[in-house]
Formats: C-alpha cells, structure tokens, sequence
C-alpha cells in the first residue's frame, strides 16, 4: 500500500485529506499536537477502510518536533506528503504578539520548507511521489503576513512542481478561497458577513486538488469562482488593492 504523511488531519482539509486518501488505500502518518484527536481519527480511519494509521504527535511551531517528523519522512518510504498544518490570527500585524506571528511562520513556512525539503530527498531516491502544500487564494491579495506566508507557499510549491516533474515527483499549490471548516471559529472570527457563494465544502476542495495533482497541474485553484477572483486580483491595480485591504482595517 501507499503511504501518505498528512499534518493537521485532525479537522477541516486534513481531515478530508485523510479520509480522502484512506478511501484510496492509502497507509496514513498523522501529525498534529492533539494526539487524543489523532488516535481517534486512526481508530476510525483503520476501522471505516482497513488502513494502517500511525500517530506522530508534533507541533511544528517547535523546532525540534518539526525535525522529528522530517525524520519520519527521512527513513520510511512516503509516497505523499500533505503540508496542510495553519495557523491564524484574528487581529492586525501592527496589534498581534510578535511571538504568535513567529509560530505563524514557523508552521507554515519553515515547516512547509523543512517537511518538503526532507521527503523530497526520499521520493527522487524513489523516482516518484506526491507533495501537497495547502496554500490560499489570500497568497494572491494584499492579506497581511497570512496571505505573504500564503504567497511563499503558491510561489514555492509552483516552483518545485515544474523543477521535479521530470523526476517523478509531482509538487502542487492547493489555493483555496473560504472553506467551511473550524479555522474561522478557533479564531474567533465572525465569519457571518461572507457572501453564501463564497464557501466551498472541503471534501470538494480535496477531490479538485488530488485531480489537479495528477493532470500535472502545479497550482490548483478549487471553482470557477476563485479562478475568477485570482484572474480579476492581476488585473486590478496594486494602489487600489492597497485602498481596499486598508479599509477592511
């Protein structure tokens, strides 16, 4: 059987990532801080589709932990590496602990760089295998430091995904817009003013993404919806982008 490693699968993405890939016969590693949520989604994971699930509790805001699941990646055959891990904050740059904006970084920047870079190793040894960096549309628009840390994910991943192809390994930028999942609501963000159309459902998101991977796309943009979004974001000048996103402030 396969093996994919997924961070955060305990709720939103991840989780439909995992069942996702478990309906697939994928063998799981499941990575995220809370390992009580983890060892009930493998209980439920192993007994819905008889796959093997293994509990890897790390938080990669922490250095030493994120070297530990580099390590998993290092010396057992992986043939998927989900970076779906998040981390948000509710308040303005200028308002917010500068500590939380480091863990903000360290989650979704270091550990995207670190976690890709190690199962890269790995999979070009092998001549195949799959990397897939859940970014945002926000990567696209003038967002604060989520949507910079969003950007380095889309420009990265893009980037690989065109540099290994030829090697076997398929890098993609999943750039969803507004999913329905906890993230708003461990925020504690009124999510309430978000036109209906806007939200798409994660097992949708999932299923594009997986799509996308194997028709050898490197960024997938899940709807029309936001296609349009990101189409409409290149032609609008930066000035007024600017004017926009500081009135949202």
């Amino acid at each position: 059987m396969p093996t994919a490693l997924i961070t955060g699968p305990t709720s939103g993405l991840g989780h439909a990532f995992a069942r996702a890939l478990a309906a697939e016969g994928y063998d799981l590693v499941l990575v995220a801080r809370d390992e009580a949520r983890l060892q009930r989604l493998a209980s439920e994971l192993t007994g819905t589709h008889g796959v093997g699930c293994e509990v890897l509790p790390a938080d990669l805001a922490d250095l030493g932990d994120t070297r530990r699941v580099e390590e998993r990646l290092r010396r057992g055959a992986v043939d998927m590496l989900v970076n779906n891990a998040g981390f948000g904050s509710r308040l303005p740059f200028d308002a917010a602990d500068v500590e939380d904006e480091q863990r903000s970084l360290d989650v979704m920047v270091r550990a995207v760089m670190r976690l890709s870079h190690a199962a890269l190793g790995r999979m070009l040894e092998q001549g195949h295998g799959d990397i897939i960096n859940v970014s945002s549309v926000s990567g696209f628009l003038p967002r604060g430091t989520y949507g910079a840390t969003k950007a380095w994910v889309t420009s990265f991943s893009a980037w690989a995904g065109m540099r290994y192809r030829d090697q076997g390994v398929r890098v993609i930028a999943l750039c969803p817009g507004f999913v329905r999942t906890e993230f708003h609501q461990r925020m504690e963000v009124d999510m309430s003013a978000v036109p209906r159309w806007m939200w798409l459902e994660a097992d949708d998101v999932v299923r594009q993404a997986l799509a996308d991977l194997r028709t050898g796309k490197v960024v997938s943009l899940p709807s029309r919806r936001y296609k349009t979004v990101v189409a409409l974001s290149r032609l609008v000048p930066r000035s007024l982008m600017g004017r926009l996103a500081r009135r949202r402030r």
